[in-house]
């Protein structure tokens, strides 16, 4: 029953930090999608009267600008070349929950405190012996110094996944609007309208850099950087190389899908070569002795029983 409340509060924990930070994100974008259409002094007209209670109460005033106070010294503290390792990280993982590099140094430390605690705190709920507790927490240490980079590699690697996945229709799609007329920029505006996705949403954010001020060369070095793809990245290079030199971008495009298309037709025929060499492990290990059993089974029933008498 202990171990079953101990386990019960840590997940609850983590799930309550979770709806908490869910909470407040879609807070904000509710709030900015009325700042954009005007209506600011609406929302705060038909803001629950709860919410202002609740952030005036005593324990925001002492504990916010403590937390504040906190953030600004650790990013003070944060050396920049490591800042902007974290943040090109968090950009290749989506950035997932909206993470800052202040907020990611920040988990890491909370976990560095949390998990050996609460590993070494499991030990003693399951009365091992003081090595033990000390083993549990060397590996709870273990697991948050691994965790927060584990994670990230994996978001990166699943952006990576789906972003291949999309890279032929986008490239399709580029291609007939420029086809059509239409300028680079103008095309990936049109992508952006008729396509969702990791690639759809990287192009959003280049097409909003350029026009921000930055040049096409830069902003489409930075989709680069964050989806590290050997096909993206091949792509962006003959994109920038066609306009530099002044190759028709129409020519260029078509004989990067094509060659896109035949790179995911060879991966196809890979995984399909893998396949019987994967069958094999669980074939060697599950299938072959039921089967023996059942087959080489009764024979040794009946042999024994002929030795006995």
């Amino acid at each position: 029953m202990l171990y079953a409340a101990f386990c019960l509060t840590i997940t609850l924990s983590l799930y309550g930090l979770y709806v908490l930070r869910e909470e407040r994100s879609s807070r904000l974008k509710r709030r900015l999608t009325l700042a954009h259409i005007g209506g600011v002094t609406e929302e705060k007209e038909q803001a629950p009267a709860g919410e202002g209670r609740a952030e005036a109460s005593l324990l925001g005033r002492l504990l916010l600008p403590k937390w504040r106070e906190l953030r600004r010294s650790f990013s003070r503290r944060l050396q920049e070349p490591k800042e902007a390792s974290i943040e090109l990280k968090l950009l290749q993982a989506g950035r997932p929950f909206n993470m800052t590099p202040v907020d990611y140094r920040l988990l890491q430390l909370v976990l560095l405190v949390v998990l050996p605690g609460a590993a070494g705190l499991y030990g003693y709920v399951l009365q091992l012996s003081i090595a033990g507790s000390v083993l549990m927490g060397f590996a709870g240490l273990v697991l948050a110094l691994v965790l927060p980079g584990y994670y990230l590699r994996l978001k990166a690697k699943s952006r990576c996944k789906f972003a291949l996945r999309e890279l032929p229709d986008v490239l399709d799609l580029l291609t007939v609007s420029l086809e059509a007329g239409l300028g680079f920029d103008a095309a990936l505006s049109k992508l952006i309208a008729k396509k969702d996705g990791v690639l759809a949403g990287e192009f959003r954010r280049c097409l909003e850099e350029i026009r921000l001020g930055r040049t096409r060369r830069e902003s489409l070095a930075g989709v680069r950087d964050r989806l590290p793809l050997d096909e993206l990245r091949v792509l962006i290079s003959s994109i920038l190389q066609a306009e530099k030199l002044g190759i028709g971008m129409v020519t260029v495009l078509r004989v990067q899908s094509q060659e896109v298309r035949e790179r995911r037709k060879q991966r196809a025929e890979e995984e399909a070569m893998k396949a019987p060499i994967k069958m094999l492990f669980p074939l060697v290990l599950f299938i072959f002795p039921s089967l023996f059993i059942v087959l080489l089974g009764p024979a040794v029933i009946q042999f024994i029983e002929t030795f006995s008498k």
